[in-house]
C-alpha cells in the first residue's frame, strides 16, 4: 500500500497568542517568543506556534520605548488560542485605575474559548483580574504593584513573596524577568526538564531560581551579606542522596542553626527544608526522564529513601505519581 504520507503528518503546535496592548513593555512582550519559540523536539520540530495580537485590527501597537511596533492580528486571534499571554503595560487606564475593562479590551476577551490556558507577565495581571478571571485564585503581580492590585481586586488571594503562581489554567507571574521563569516552567511543565533545560540553556538563564521577590526588594536598612549560604546549597546539592540534617547544613557555613536558617530564608525565600524538597523532586523528574531506573532506585538517587514517600512528593508537588510522570515525558520525547 502506497505511503500517504498521513502516518507522517506533524502534530498540531500549541498555539501561544500574545496580546500587546498599548504601552505595552518590549521586553516583555517578546518573552514568550523567546521561550516558546525555542522549544523543539528532538528532530528540531517546534512545540509551539507564537503570534501577536492587538485589540484592534492588524496596526500599530505603541511601546513605552521610543518606537511602536507593528501587530499583523487582531482580537480574533484570541479565539485561536491554546494559551494566552498577556505581558505588561503602561498605558492600562482604567484596568489599572479602576479595576475595569475597557469596551475594546472586554470585547477581545470576550473571544477566549472555555478552558484557554491564562498567562500574564508583571501588571498583566491588571487586565485578568479586571475580567474575573483571577476571582478566588492566588495571584502575584510585580510587588510593587502588590498593595495596589490586592486593594483593587479584593477577591484576588494575592502572594507578593512568588516569582510566579501555578493556578492549573490561570498563570501569573511577578516583574519583568519573573515572566522568563513562568515561561520556562510551563515549556517544563508541557514538554518536560530536558526541553526546558535546552530552552534555558540557549537563553542563557538558569532554568529554575530559587526563592521569590522578597529578595529583590530594597529594604530601608539592608543588612550586610558578609555570610551567605551558597556553599551549604552547593554542599547538599551534591549529596541530595545522602540524609542531610540542618545542622550539618549549618556548619558548612559556621553558623548556628538558627542563624542559618534565618539567612537562608532571606537568600532563598522558603525554609531549608523546603528547599531540600524542591531539589530532590527536580532531581527526581530528572531521573524519571531521563534514565531507566525503578521507581524504587530514583527515590533513593533522589534522596526520598522509598518509593512511598517518592510518590508522596511528586503528588503534592506536580498532582501526578512517578509512574504516570515518567510515561508522560517518555511519550513526549517519543514523539
Amino acid at each position: 500500500m502506497a505511503d500517504t504520507g498521513a502516518s507522517r503528518a506533524e502534530p498540531p503546535r500549541h498555539r501561544v497568542v500574545v496580546l500587546a496592548l498599548d504601552g505595552v513593555i518590549p521586553f516583555e512582550l517578546g518573552i514568550p517568543q523567546r521561550i516558546f519559540g525555542r522549544a523543539r523536539d528532538a528532530a528540531g520540530r517546534p512545540f509551539y506556534e507564537v503570534v501577536t495580537c492587538s485589540v484592534r485590527p492588524p496596526g500599530p501597537v505603541r511601546t513605552d520605548a521610543d518606537f511602536t511596533i507593528l501587530v499583523e492580528h487582531g482580537p480574533a486571534a484570541l479565539a485561536t488560542a491554546d494559551t494566552v499571554v498577556v505581558p505588561a503595560s503602561y498605558e492600562l487606564g482604567p484596568v489599572y485605575e479602576e479595576g475595569r475593562l475597557t469596551g475594546e479590551l472586554a470585547v477581545a476577551l470576550a473571544g477566549i474559548r472555555p478552558g484557554t490556558r491564562l498567562v500574564s507577565i508583571c501588571t498583566g495581571g491588571y487586565v485578568l483580574a479586571a475580567a474575573g478571571f483571577l476571582d478566588g485564585r492566588p495571584a502575584t503581580t510585580h510587588w510593587a504593584s502588590a498593595a495596589h492590585f490586592q486593594r483593587l481586586f479584593p477577591n484576588v488571594k494575592v502572594d507578593a513573596d512568588v516569582l510566579f503562581i501555578d493556578d492549573g489554567e490561570v498563570l501569573t507571574s511577578a516583574g519583568v524577568a519573573a515572566g522568563v521563569d513562568l515561561c520556562l516552567h510551563l515549556v517544563r511543565r508541557d514538554q518536560g526538564t530536558a526541553v526546558a533545560n535546552e530552552v534555558a540553556r540557549l537563553t542563557v538563564v538558569p532554568p529554575h531560581r530559587d526563592g521569590g521577590q522578597a529578595q529583590y526588594i530594597q529594604r530601608p536598612v539592608p543588612e550586610p551579606q558578609l555570610a551567605t549560604t551558597r556553599s551549604a546549597r552547593a554542599w547538599a546539592l551534591g549529596r541530595l542522596d545522602q540524609p542531610l540534617r540542618l545542622r550539618d547544613m549549618a556548619a558548612q557555613e559556621a553558623m548556628s542553626v538558627r542563624t542559618f536558617t534565618r539567612r537562608f530564608r532571606e537568600e532563598v525565600g522558603i525554609s531549608p527544608g523546603q528547599w531540600l524538597t524542591q531539589q530532590r523532586v527536580e532531581r527526581a523528574r530528572h531521573l524519571l526522564e531521563a534514565s531507566d531506573l525503578s521507581v524504587d532506585q530514583v527515590a533513593r538517587e533522589a534522596g526520598f529513601g522509598t518509593a512511598q514517600s517518592m510518590r508522596q512528593h511528586l503528588q503534592a508537588a506536580l498532582g501526578v505519581t512517578p509512574t504516570t510522570y515518567r510515561r508522560t515525558f517518555r511519550d513526549v520525547a517519543a514523539g
